[in-house]
């Protein structure tokens, strides 16, 4: 018989404002100690040195973490100018060097490549797989590693600031998996003059804003009480882009139980995917078919 895990059942969302310095990692063992929580997880990985929104998901919120992933975030970076490194930011060692410096009209029609549906190779020093193993760790090994292109929706990639000849900030709206240290890395090739990422903020994900989230201070002087609590968000917060359908009782009594529960008819339509609630509260994810949604995920109440 397994070992029964310790802590609270409790579900929701906690926006935490990222320190640098910090893995997503140990933010979220924080946020679990700090409120005794069973269960948590995050919504998309920041490096260590990056600062910004990482909504942390506790309890029953962690099934819906794969609809934040999905979501639309946006970020604010600084581009060092001049200077290729190893790991395609400051942490890492400068490769390549030069001294040509666009200017502000180079560096805009620059951008436009970068904008849509386009192909990214993530950075050598990632957490993406080859044969099993972490690409970084293979770099840090000293391994030649070679990363296939990813596909990747680029809303928005605007120039926000030039501090000075050597950096240049920027604002980017970009869909699930893109790497800002391989735009630094790519568009400092285009322009012929190397770059790698400076400083990087994430500025929202999803319906989750890093102005609305508490610091790493704030949570340790919170911890345990229910002053922390009230900062949770319900985990309907992380269904936003999905469709809601109400249910009646009956409905959703055949949805927990992992069955098909019938819906009230709404704008959706056949094979869409949507979430039930009752009374305010979500029951369960799945697909709408003829009256019906057919659960993939349900919620335990």
């Amino acid at each position: 018989m397994g070992r029964k895990r310790k802590g609270r059942d409790i579900s929701g969302w906690l926006v935490v404002d990222k320190p640098a310095g910090m893995t997503s990692t140990a933010v979220v063992n924080k946020v679990r100690w700090a409120m005794d929580a069973k269960k948590a997880g995050h919504a998309g990985t920041l490096d260590p040195e990056a600062t910004g929104v990482l909504a942390v998901a506790l309890g029953e919120a962690t099934k819906t973490v794969p609809y934040i992933t999905d979501a639309l975030k946006a970020y604010t970076f600084t581009v060092r100018l001049g200077q290729a490194t190893n790991t395609d930011d400051a942490e890492g060692e400068v490769i390549a060097t030069s001294d040509a410096r666009p200017t502000d009209d180079e560096i805009k029609e620059a951008l436009a490549p970068f904008i849509g549906e386009t192909l990214q190779v993530p950075p050598k020093f990632s957490a993406v797989k080859i044969d099993g193993q972490r690409a970084y760790k293979l770099a840090r090994d000293g391994e030649d590693v070679e990363l296939a292109a990813r596909p990747l929706w680029v809303e928005e990639l605007v120039l926000v600031d030039r501090p000075d000849a050597d950096h240049v900030t920027l604002e980017m709206t970009c869909g699930k998996g893109g790497y800002v240290r391989s735009i630094a890395r790519d568009l400092g090739a285009a322009l012929g003059c190397h770059g790698h990422v400076r400083e990087l903020r994430r500025i929202w994900s999803g319906p989750f804003e890093a102005k609305d989230g508490l610091s790493i201070e704030q949570i340790g002087e919170m911890a345990k009480s229910a002053a922390l609590d009230d900062h949770l968000h319900p985990l309907e917060t992380g269904l936003t882009d999905l469709p809601e359908l109400k249910c009646t009782p009956e409905g959703a009594t055949r949805l927990r139980n992992g069955n098909p529960g019938m819906v009230l008819a709404a704008d959706v339509e056949y094979g869409d995917e949507a979430w039930a609630s009752l009374e305010g509260q979500a029951v369960a994810v799945g697909i709408y078919k003829s009256g019906e949604l057919h659960p993939s995920r349900v919620f335990v109440t």
